[in-house]
């Protein structure tokens, strides 16, 4: 139960970490509302096919999760993990901790797809990949919580945050856990998600 909350809390953190990324509303504020008129089948269409690509392989779940979390970690939950490079950057994909271990992008561009046919540019990627998450981490055993959105998708992308900001395999504990300390987290968290990472099939 101590495990589950923190890990409630934690991403409950993370989605409200890129506050300034996102139009201001309610006072400048995410909230799960957001799309309730403008897309109001969004939560569902994600919640849907998450479900189909974790009965298809159960360790979707995890990637999809850790997507999420290596976002996060770089300039905010903005959704600049997604991007591929160009001319002005190189796409976070090639980072030391994501190049050949990030996986789950393909059911991420379905969601967008669907959601492109059924409210054409209005869901953002940052809150696809944040609902993403959500379900789950619901759909294998683990908590719910409500996801605030309104993120606004990022236009850029950071080699060197990316390269410098997530936790490394051969980081030492204390050096993994001032990362998670910059991003307002403590041992708690870095125990919760890390536990739940590995449970699902997939490392931190």
């Amino acid at each position: 139960m101590a495990n589950s909350m923190s890990l409630l809390m934690l991403l409950s953190l993370l989605a409200f970490a890129p506050l300034c990324l996102c139009h201001k509303k309610m006072g400048g504020y995410l909230y799960p509302q957001f799309y309730d008129y403008s897309c109001p089948q969004a939560k569902e269409i994600v919640k849907s096919i998450v479900a189909n690509a974790v009965a298809r392989e159960t360790r979707t779940a995890a990637s999809i999760l850790r997507l999420h979390f290596h976002d996060c970690f770089v300039k905010g939950c903005d959704a600049s993990l997604l991007l591929d490079g160009s001319g002005s950057f190189t796409s976070e994909k090639v980072s030391n901790p994501n190049r050949n271990s990030a996986r789950g992008f393909e059911v991420i561009d379905e969601i967008k797809q669907a959601l492109e046919k059924e409210c054409p540019q209005v869901v953002s990627c940052a809150d696809i990949l944040a609902l993403a998450a959500r379900d789950s981490t619901v759909l294998t055993g683990g908590p719910s919580w409500e996801v605030p959105l309104g993120r606004r998708d990022s236009r850029s992308a950071s080699l060197s945050g990316s390269n410098n900001n997530i936790p490394a395999p051969n980081n030492t504990f204390q050096t993994i856990l001032t990362k998670f300390k910059l991003q307002g987290l403590n041992i708690v968290d870095l125990v919760a998600l890390s536990g739940l990472l590995l449970e699902l099939g997939a490392t931190p």
